[in-house]
Order: structure tokens, then C-alpha cells, then sequence
């Protein structure tokens, strides 16, 4: 290969890492860090998903060390500057399958698309979701929306590694505003049904050799507690490997961050999880299995997995078999 060839390549390669960049709004990646976010704060928005809307305008408490007066983080409250409140709760509503109502689902285009333009999200603009992060559950909200966003069409989303709690160790500040009441006009463009998985695919899963993953707590995966009355039996799907809740994130500065790709494929194969192969999580309700979905998808960047919104809640009540300690599995 000669030089001018070398040089043609390089250009070209360069090329299509500037149009990927651009067609993502300028997002590094699916996960930024408070540093970045800091020094981009105005050319992004910030989706702040929580469960305690009250918290949004909250102030953050620190406890100081009698001895040497270092603080430490107790309690998140407050929000990143300009960011925009989304209640979590309304990001999930019942839908009928098959004559029964299941809780918790992604809700129908149109209604999601309400509940983004309410928040005030407008078309067109960069996102960066962050929760309050001092636990695995509020950065799995953070995945959770991020997916929903993306089977609606929206593909410039990052969230923010370790959420507020993430932002206040960089030494970054929160703020106690009101919430955004200007509506915008964020549009849902698709409807990407291959991001989704039903109750049909979970049982195709073994002769199409699909792997199911099982993001719960080990507890719940083994039977030896569920969830109820969401879920009726405790146990897993048969088959399924386990990528627990405490794998999902990890724990520094008060704040609950991502592995890095090397230590996700790690631990993946400690559980007999295959990162590259198509792939179905699932949950009690698809909340935590939005967290094993971005792990995989997104910052592993295989594309081959779904979602299973009904979780152990759709296939339970729809008498579905589960396996677990009491059954032998």
C-alpha cells in the first residue's frame, strides 16, 4: 500500500468517524461523565428521570466527618441546571395482551410522545438522561427511558455515568428550580419493534437459539423470594442466565457507575452469558432488565437484543412455567 493510498484511507476513515459523531449530536457515546457534560451543558438536554418528583427541587444532604470535616454524600436532591423532569412512573402504563392487563408497560407511541413534549423536550436536540444514582435501580431508570426513547426513533441519548450522585462527586452543583412547564415538541419518528419482545419470542427463545438473561437480584432468579403480586411464582424462565442487579453498575464516590466493556464481558462469562449472542433480558416488570438491555446493546454494542417489557409479571400471570430451587433448577 502506498502512501497516497494510506493517506486516501486515513481521510476517508476520518470521514465517517465525523459523520457518526455528528449524527449522534456530537455524544461521545451512550455514557458521558460529568466532566463532559459540564463543559457541554448548553448544547445538550438534560432528561432528569426520577420516581420523587418532589426531589427535583430539593437540596442535596451531606453528613461531615466530626473529625476531620470531609462530607459525605447522604442524600441526592436538586438537579442539574436547565435539566427537565420526567416522572418516571408516567413513562409506564398497563396494556391488555391477550385479555389480561399487564402493569408497568412502555406506553403507545402517542402517549409517550405526550409525556416527553409535557417534560418540555423538543425535536432535535441532543440528549443526556441522568437519575439520582446513589443506587442500581435510579441508573436503570436511566436505561430504561433511554430504551423506551429509542424505540420511539430517538438516537442522540446519552446517560450520565452515575447520574446526580455522579455530578455532585465531580463537584458539580444541583439546583433547586421549578420544573420546566413550556411544552415542546419532541416527535416519536419510529416504532422500532425489534428493540421489543414478547411472550411468543421468550418461548421460541431455545429453538431460535436466542439467550435469555435474567436481570434480577439473585434471589428472585433462584426463587427464593419474588416479587409479589406483580409476579405469582418465584424462579426463572428456563434457560435463562442471570446477570444480577449488583453487576449492573458499581459503587464509587457515592455514586453508581458503568464497568468498562472489559469487565462487563467478564463478568458475563463468569455467569455463562455469551455478550455477542442474540440476546432477550427480562425482569419482574422490564425495569431492570432495561439495564442488562444497555449494557449489552449499547455499551457493547450488540445490536441482536430485545427487551422483554411483561417480564416475569406477563409471563407468570399468563401461567407460564418457571424453574427454581424448589423445582430442581
Amino acid at each position: 500500500m502506498n502512501l497516497r493510498t494510506t493517506r486516501t484511507l486515513a481521510a476517508l476513515v476520518t470521514a465517517l468517524i465525523v459523520d457518526v459523531h455528528a449524527a449522534d449530536g456530537g455524544l461521545p457515546g451512550p455514557v458521558v461523565n460529568a466532566q463532559w457534560l459540564a463543559s457541554h451543558l448548553d448544547q445538550v438536554t438534560v432528561l432528569d428521570v426520577r420516581s420523587d418528583v418532589d426531589a427535583f427541587t430539593g437540596t442535596p444532604e451531606f453528613e461531615a466527618n466530626e473529625k476531620t470535616g470531609a462530607k459525605t454524600l447522604v442524600t441526592v436532591a436538586g438537579h442539574i441546571p436547565k435539566a427537565l423532569l420526567v416522572d418516571f412512573d408516567r413513562t409506564r402504563s398497563p396494556r391488555m395482551i391477550g385479555g389480561r392487563k399487564v402493569e408497568k408497560m412502555l406506553p403507545e407511541k402517542a402517549a409517550f410522545e405526550a409525556v416527553m413534549q409535557e417534560a418540555g423536550l423538543s425535536a432535535g436536540q441532543s440528549i443526556v438522561i441522568t437519575a439520582n444514582g446513589q443506587t442500581v435501580d435510579e441508573m436503570d431508570m436511566a436505561a430504561r427511558l433511554y430504551w423506551s426513547l429509542k424505540v420511539y426513533g430517538e438516537d442522540r441519548i446519552a446517560i450520565l455515568d452515575g447520574g446526580d450522585a455522579g455530578w455532585l462527586a465531580a463537584g458539580q452543583t444541583l439546583v433547586s428550580d421549578k420544573p420546566v412547564t413550556t411544552r415542546g415538541d419532541w416527535k416519536a419518528t419510529a416504532e422500532r419493534r425489534e428493540l421489543l419482545a414478547e411472550a411468543t419470542d421468550v418461548e421460541k427463545a431455545a429453538a431460535a437459539k436466542v439467550q435469555l438473561v435474567d436481570a434480577r437480584p439473585l434471589p428472585q432468579y433462584a426463587g427464593l423470594t419474588f416479587k409479589k403480586p406483580l409476579v405469582t411464582a418465584g424462579g426463572h424462565i428456563g434457560g435463562a442466565r442471570n446477570l444480577p442487579t449488583d453487576v449492573h453498575t458499581k459503587a464509587a464516590g457515592g455514586a453508581q457507575i458503568f464497568l468498562t466493556p472489559a469487565e462487563y464481558r467478564g463478568m458475563m462469562a463468569l455467569q455463562g452469558i455469551d455478550p455477542e449472542a442474540p440476546s432477550i433480558s427480562y425482569c419482574n416488570t422490564g425495569h431492570l432488565a432495561s439495564g442488562a438491555w444497555f449494557v449489552m446493546s449499547e455499551v457493547l454494542g450488540n445490536r441482536s437484543v430485545k427487551l422483554y417489557d411483561g417480564s416475569m409479571h406477563d409471563w407468570t400471570h399468563s401461567g407460564h412455567p418457571v424453574v427454581s430451587l424448589a423445582t430442581g433448577g
